[in-house]
């Protein structure tokens, strides 16, 4: 934008193309009388140099601090960047550590719980092949496990269900590859039982609680809290001698706390103890042959 009048513009307009003309004239006539006087006097050149530093130092250092600051502004925003993507990078790892500990859970619970059914070695046993628990019922009417067993590994009605603690219930339905466990908890579950110390005998009645309860003992019988309990072997079911629970409360009707946490079997082994007890021939079938190419159930762990 142009403030002088217009017949000044003009006027000067001569002397604007004179100074242009000249200017790189002038420019090379002082560089070349600095470098003149700069080799006749050094002393003077150092001061008008140190002068001129002095003079243009808070400048140049007040231009700096914009630079420097995008330098700094632009270092953190990397670092930051860096920041985030490596808190990304650990949470990834640290979901797929999560997702691992829990497979190693649940591996070291399965360890201990089949370590524990090997340790179970029923003397009397003339069979038995161990099942995984695949589904359960729990409510007001039933107590029972699904496992994966059924005739085709044979699995028949009747044979007792164990941990590695002790006695879990028995056999109550078969299928090709499912059977199904009746608790000792359960309501139809009754199991003639002894009392370790006293040797008092009594049927160990289930009624859908956690605790079954000890009837059909003696009036005479003097029943502790931690005696132990054991099947009876009356009536062929089960051999003497399978600890079945604890006795954890005495009185008019004593309770005990079954060996087995039934809240937290994974596995259990079935047994199957040569007795056709009171149960009929019809209700337990001789174990199938197995299968063309299928290895024996009873060679199985």
């Amino acid at each position: 934008m142009n403030f002088l009048p217009t017949h000044l513009t003009r006027s000067l307009a001569p002397l604007k193309s004179v100074l242009q003309r000249f200017a790189f004239s002038a420019l090379l006539v002082m560089s070349v009388a600095i470098i003149v006087v700069g080799k006749a006097d050094l002393a003077f050149v150092e001061r008008l140099r140190t002068g001129t530093a002095d003079v243009m130092a808070p400048v140049l250092g007040v231009l700096s601090q914009p630079v420097t600051a995008a330098s700094l502004l632009i270092g953190r925003v990397r670092e930051m960047a860096d920041v985030y993507r490596e808190n990304d990078r650990l949470r990834a790892e640290n979901t797929t550590l999560l997702q691992w500990q829990q497979v190693a859970r649940r591996l070291e619970s399965e360890n201990h719980e089949l370590r524990g059914l090997t340790q179970y070695q029923p003397s009397a046993a003339t069979w038995y092949v161990t099942g995984r628990v695949i589904g359960t019922a729990g409510g007001a009417y039933s107590r029972s496990f699904l496992i994966d067993r059924g005739s085709v590994d044979g699995v028949t009605k009747g044979q007792a269900a164990a941990s590695g603690s002790g006695l879990v219930g028995r056999i109550a339905e078969v299928g090709e590859r499912a059977s199904r466990i009746l608790l000792l908890t359960d309501l139809n579950s009754r199991i003639p039982v002894t009392l370790q110390d006293s040797h008092e005998r009594a049927i160990l009645a289930g009624d859908n609680s956690d605790r079954p309860m000890l009837v059909y003992l003696s009036p005479t019988a003097k029943p502790q809290i931690g005696e132990q309990i054991v099947t009876s072997g009356d009536g062929g079911v089960f051999p003497p001698g399978i600890p079945v629970g604890v006795i954890s409360s005495v009185g008019s009707q004593p309770r005990v706390i079954p060996m087995t946490d039934l809240s937290t079997i994974d596995y259990v082994r079935i047994v199957d103890f040569g007795l056709s007890g009171v149960l009929p021939q019809s209700a337990v079938p001789a174990p199938k042959a197995p299968r063309k190419g299928q290895s024996d159930p009873a060679t199985r762990p």
